[in-house]
């Protein structure tokens, strides 16, 4: 999935949007064939601070409400479900993406970490020496 409204955001910007509030959400919606029913997301939208989600799930919207209904018997249970997420405002990802980011951020200094106060280096070693792990017990 691609996220959408994030470009030219660094990640430590893109925390601080959420910290005031920012969210990421999918929009799913529902597509119906009589005897089959197709439950599927949005790509992934980074909603800002300041932002509405209306302008994002407006098309999911009326996607849903005309071709959602009409399979039997999953259609419009799932099409009320779907109906239901966009009312609040998009199924929220921001724990996940925000844990997806940051694990990936490029300006992260992940070369040592902590661990209940030992630190420990992640930096290459070389063939003679033996790796060592402090990990509690």
């Amino acid at each position: 999935m691609e996220i959408k409204n994030i470009e030219g955001l660094r990640v430590s910007q893109v925390r601080d949007l959420v910290q005031q509030g920012g969210k990421f959400v999918v929009f799913p919606y529902t597509v119906s064939f009589i005897l089959m029913t197709l439950k599927r997301s949005s790509d992934i939208y980074f909603i800002r601070p300041d932002e509405n989600t209306f302008k994002y799930s407006y098309g999911y919207v009326i996607l849903n409400l005309f071709v959602g209904w009409w399979g039997i018997p999953w259609g419009p249970i799932y099409t009320i479900g779907s109906a239901y997420h966009h009312i609040t405002g998009g199924k929220d990802l921001t724990h996940a993406v925000m844990g997806h980011l940051t694990q990936h951020d490029p300006e992260a200094n992940t070369n040592t970490y902590n661990i209940n106060g030992v630190e420990s280096s992640n930096n290459g070693s070389t063939a003679s020496e033996t790796p060592t792990y402090n990990i509690p017990v």
